[in-house]
């Protein structure tokens, strides 16, 4: 069975930023009178849509005994909202009015770009087995792509200083830790025991939780975790594509992201989850550049690039690399965005989904052959990690409902 690179901690990378800059994010100031009839503007945080509409009658502002009679042939003028704002108005309307289709519209684009990454990076693969190289192209193409966003404005570059440097740093050193072993364990291995290594991501996320943060992790959520080791070792039995290079690398990126996340909780920031992710993307191609130049760089001068270009020409070549990582940016930057529109549990649940589809697509595209065994203990590693997200999700809620 062939391997497929898949790289879905890269949205989770920032989702515990989001999460807690949406805990972080301070209370809307109520509006406060200082005297009779007077009311502070200051206090209202959406003052700019009190320009039109009723808010100026002078009946909600007056007092009733300072308003003029009106005569018998007094007309009443009414404020009309200019074409442009109305029109925003109804564009606005529209989203508002099908949340969940917008939303439907956020997951697709998430799968289908997952999906198109894997098959794409596992073609590259194909003809040219070069994972640390292939990781950094990865990112070139994303913080190429970040640049350009910024430069047109889409979004404004969050101004970034030395304090969130150094907060961001930790986060980003570890995703490009765990991005260049993720590449280079599914390179070696297939797809679907790469993927099953990669379950046991939250075992290492509730170990480095209980002994190294000190906090309590449930007995529900052990519990939970033990289909996933089950399963784990259920499919490492009789993986045909087993080898030790895949394992310890995946291992390596579960670690990495494990700490990526606790480094993620310490790094509290205002700023939107498209600027977080960019200046990720900036600090972690730095830190993947040096392993890439020492580990591959004289075999791809001697004969790499040569063989590739050989093999399916340059045109071929570069369109290829250009396009895995674009579509491996677009797929975390989409993934990071639907996190912002759905709750805790949503996006965990659609997570274990997308495995499961990136699963199902390579095994149709590549005609991976998975023993019995394999495909069963992939099941159970799988719905070990449904269960563990949606027990762990449901106890995240009860804490913010208790916290409000």
């Amino acid at each position: 069975m062939s391997a497929l690179g898949t790289l879905s901690g890269g949205a989770a990378g920032v989702s515990g930023l989001i999460r807690l800059r949406r805990r972080v994010a301070p209370a809307l100031a109520a509006p406060s009178h200082h005297a009779a009839g007077t009311l502070n503007c200051a206090a209202l945080p959406d003052a700019a849509p009190l320009v039109w509409g009723r808010q100026l009658r002078p009946s909600l502002l007056l007092p009733a005994t300072l308003l003029p009679s009106s005569s018998q042939g007094a007309r009443r003028h009414t404020p009309r909202r200019p074409a442009a704002a109305a029109g925003e108005a109804k564009s606005v309307g529209f989203l508002e009015k099908y949340p969940a289709l917008v939303t439907g519209f956020f997951f697709f684009m998430w799968y289908f770009l997952n999906v198109i990454f894997n098959i794409l990076n596992k073609k590259i693969y194909n003809y040219f087995p070069y994972p640390y190289f292939v990781s950094l192209i990865h990112l070139v193409v994303g913080v190429v792509y970040c640049l350009i966003s910024w430069s047109v404005g889409l979004p404004k570059r969050a101004p970034i200083n030395g304090t969130l440097l150094k907060l961001l740093f930790p986060v980003a050193l570890c995703h490009g830790i765990g991005h260049i072993t993720s590449n280079v364990s599914f390179a070696a291995v297939a797809v679907s025991f790469a993927h099953t290594i990669k379950a046991l991501e939250p075992f290492f996320s509730a170990a480095a939780t209980q002994f190294i943060l000190g906090q309590q992790v449930p007995f529900s959520l052990w519990l939970s975790l033990a289909p996933v080791v089950i399963g784990v070792s259920m499919a490492s039995l009789t993986e045909l594509s087993f080898n030790w290079t895949g394992f310890i690398n995946a291992m390596i990126s579960n670690i990495s992201f494990t700490y990526r996340s606790i480094y993620s909780k310490k790094a509290m920031t205002d700023m939107d989850s498209t600027n977080v992710y960019a200046y990720i993307s900036i600090i972690a191609l730095i830190v993947c550049i040096p392993p890439a130049v020492i580990f591959e760089g004289p075999r791809l001068m001697q004969h790499g690039f040569s063989d590739a270009i050989a093999k399916v020409g340059l045109t071929k070549f570069v369109s290829d690399l250009f396009l895995v990582g674009l579509f491996y940016h677009l797929y975390n930057q989409i993934a990071t965005n639907t996190l912002e529109r759905v709750a805790p549990l949503t996006h965990a649940v659609g997570n274990v989904l997308k495995r499961v589809f990136v699963i199902g697509f390579s095994i149709v595209v590549f005609g991976n052959k998975i023993s019995t065994q394999t495909g069963i203990g992939t099941s159970i590693a799988i719905a070990g990690v449904a269960m563990y997200s949606y027990i762990k999700a449901k106890i995240e809620e009860e804490k913010r409902k208790k916290s409000a």
